[in-house]
């Protein structure tokens, strides 16, 4: 069977709509056949219904950031190469409610919210290709 193409940018901009808010809110789906995608949010306001068979396994579902290690764990690895005098308190951020609003708090004040973005960015594309990959997801760019 030979793989879909799909552009980069579209796998991108559905995962981050997919998580965009709280886990689960919103689902993504790629088509293996004609690398058509779908999204879902639980909000409704969605331009398509997901077709009947979306279970099927011809669809693959767009992995929540916490999948793929973007999630808190980024943060860590973060914290750690760029800001490790602050690491215990970034692991207590992350013990409560809000984490992500504090964490970037805390990174505008110590000035390194620019670096944060960037180096978010650079991981989630890692991951994603990586993703991509994994599931037989030709990528063109």
């Amino acid at each position: 069977e030979v793989g879909m193409s799909i552009k980069f940018s579209n796998v991108l901009e559905l995962f981050e709509l997919v998580n965009l808010g709280s886990s689960f809110d919103h689902e993504g789906y790629i088509c293996k056949t004609s690398g058509k995608t779908y999204f879902y949010s639980v909000f409704g306001d969605n331009g398509e219904e997901l077709p009947d068979d979306i279970c099927d396994e011809k669809y693959l579902t767009i992995p929540q950031k916490s999948e793929l290690n973007l999630g808190k764990s980024l943060a860590f690895d973060f914290t750690q190469e760029f800001l490790p005098a602050q690491y215990a308190e970034v692991c207590s951020i992350f013990r409560h409610k809000g984490a992500y609003s504090k964490f970037k708090s805390l990174l505008e004040e110590a000035g390194k919210i620019e670096e944060w973005y960037k180096f978010e960015a650079k991981h989630t594309e890692q991951a994603l290709r990586e993703w991509c990959s994994e599931h037989d997801i030709d990528i063109s760019d």
